[in-house]
């Protein structure tokens, strides 16, 4: 068991290294000028040297690189040339908004996927089944960002439910007030994440079902339910937990879009203008951080595994 956490742990640094060397070589080794990007082309000589020297473009690529790693380490992410603010500042406020946006769809996601999965692979082939089918095929198509848009328009235009957009703030509103500001954006990521997850589910559920020791348990006379409660769902819960560590990546992604939509001053936004702004010392900081938000979550997963198969434990 410790030998096969170990071997996680350090595959969970090699990545992380990994990723770290790819986003630095991309952003600063690669043919052009980094300075000549965040100031444009028509910048005088005189302003280019100086940024160049700023960001330290005038000393050798490892050590750079170096500096930047020992930097993320410590929480020393540089200072945003377009905001003349430390990193690790902006990047603490933004997590605050976006890690529970990314935690509450889950949620959402989860409590929506894993009942109806379960019930259409229950009534496999029957009007439930063929239902949970269709709301799939309609969430894996919609975009969240569009179907952003529609929350908008029936919950915040037209019934006034929820505010179109905007945070109050933890402190400032209160926990209750500030959850409500994000169950919208919430939705919008969750929803098209369950349609997924209720696939794999059913899929999981069915095979689980045809298992010869479910039908030697219904043999025995255990009742339909008890065999789905007792030896069915947790049997099927490798796969769902899969999906649940990519579904992580997709949350991640599609909060840069969701974001500004509803105007969140999340960690996605703060890429998206970044991006605008051609600050490529923020782009670099979040893009890090967006990977080793991902990394962990695998590793969690990785964890979970040992949890829930006692066969990977017993190869230790």
């Amino acid at each position: 068991m410790l030998r096969l956490i170990a071997g996680r742990v350090v595959s969970l640094a090699a990545t992380l290294l990994a990723a770290s060397l790819a986003i630095f070589l991309i952003m600063e080794v690669l043919p052009g000028d980094p300075a000549s990007v965040m100031l444009g082309t028509s910048a005088r000589e005189d302003t280019l040297a100086a940024l160049r020297q700023k960001l330290g473009l005038d000393r050798p690529a490892p050590e750079r690189y170096l500096e930047w790693v020992g930097g993320a380490l410590t929480g020393d992410l540089g200072t945003s040339v377009t905001y003349g603010v430390p990193v690790g500042g902006l990047v603490a406020d933004r997590l605050a908004i976006t890690v529970p946006l990314a935690v509450l769809a889950i949620l959402i996601s989860t409590a929506i996927a894993l009942p109806l999965g379960i019930a259409a692979a229950a009534n496999r082939d029957r009007f439930v089944d063929r239902a949970v089918m269709v709301f799939a095929q309609l969430g894996i198509a919609v975009p969240n960002f569009w179907l952003g848009l529609l929350l908008i328009l029936l919950f915040s235009t037209s019934l006034r439910w929820f505010a179109a957009g905007g945070f109050p703030g933890w402190s400032a509103a209160g926990v209750g007030p500030a959850l409500k500001a994000l169950l919208l954006p919430a939705a919008a990521l969750g929803l098209p994440q369950s349609a997924v997850m209720a696939r794999v589910a059913r899929a999981a559920v069915l095979d689980v079902l045809d298992e010869d020791f479910v039908r030697t348990a219904r043999a025995k006379g255990l009742t339909r339910g008890a065999a789905l409660r007792r030896h069915v769902v947790p049997n099927a819960l490798i796969p769902i937990v899969t999906i649940l560590g990519l579904q992580f990546s997709f949350l991640v992604a599609g909060a840069v879009l969701v974001e500004n939509v509803f105007s969140l001053p999340g960690l996605g936004r703060l890429a998206w203008q970044a991006l605008a702004q051609r600050d490529l010392v923020v782009i670099k900081d979040v893009v890090l951080l967006f990977a080793a938000m991902v990394i962990v979550v695998n590793f969690a997963v990785d964890l979970a595994y040992l949890v829930l198969d006692p066969r990977l434990r017993g190869r230790s």
